[in-house]
Order: structure tokens, then sequence, then C-alpha cells
């Protein structure tokens, strides 16, 4: 829950109320109607107006900004990968810096001859 007076963004208009889209407000009361779908009232000051908005519709100043350093951050890696011609690097940022896997063969243990054997005899049998 977000405290009164914080600053926010609204980021989208889920019940196409006209909510100014981009610009931000103030968090000047909660909406404690359980019948209500809206969290908040905000407060715009460039069009002085109040609305009533969802959790869904707004977003923290500090959360945008993050998510617009970690963008950034992630195309100058893939800009820098590309440049060095780092295909290991580039296939980690684009795989979501998962680990690579092992191939399916390397992974499988290395049978004797006598258990290939009798895994045959045994399949065949049944």
């Amino acid at each position: 829950m977000l405290r009164l007076g914080q600053k926010v963004y609204i980021v989208t208009d889920k019940f196409e109320q006209n909510l100014p889209v981009g610009d931000y407000g103030y968090i000047i009361a909660y909406d404690r109607n359980a019948d209500n779908v809206f969290d908040y009232v905000v407060r715009v000051p460039k069009i002085n107006k109040h609305f009533f908005v969802s959790a869904d519709d707004i977003e923290l100043e500090e959360v945008l900004i993050q998510q617009e350093v970690d963008r950034l951050e992630r195309e100058s890696l893939i800009d820098f990968a590309l440049a060095t011609k780092n295909e290991e690097l580039f296939r980690r940022i684009m795989n979501g810096d998962e680990e690579p896997e092992e191939p399916a063969e390397a992974a499988k243990e290395v049978q004797s001859q006598e258990d290939f054997i009798k895994q045959i005899n045994l399949k065949a049998w049944i």
C-alpha cells in the first residue's frame, strides 16, 4: 500500500476514465469502500483535478526509474556484445542471464557394454 502524499505516475487507464497517462500526481486519500474497484484518490497538480484510480493504473517514480535503468543497461550490454563479437555474453543477455545448459549427450552417463546389452535383452524379453 502506498503512503499518503507519495508521488506517483499514471501509467495506464484501465477503466477508460480519461486519466492523464504519463502525468504525475500525489496520493491524497485511500478509498476503503469494499464495493469500489478504486484504491486511491490521486491529485494531478498539472490539471488541478482529483481522480479515483486503481492500484494497477499508477506506479511509483522510483520503480519507473529503475525499470528504465535496467532497460538501458541491457541495451548497452547488447551493443557491447555485438561490437566486441562476444557471442557468449550476447546469448546470456538474450536468454535472461541463465546458465548455459549442457548438451543432452554430455549429460547422460556413459554405460558399460554389459549394461547396454542387459537393457536391450530386457526390452526384447518384455
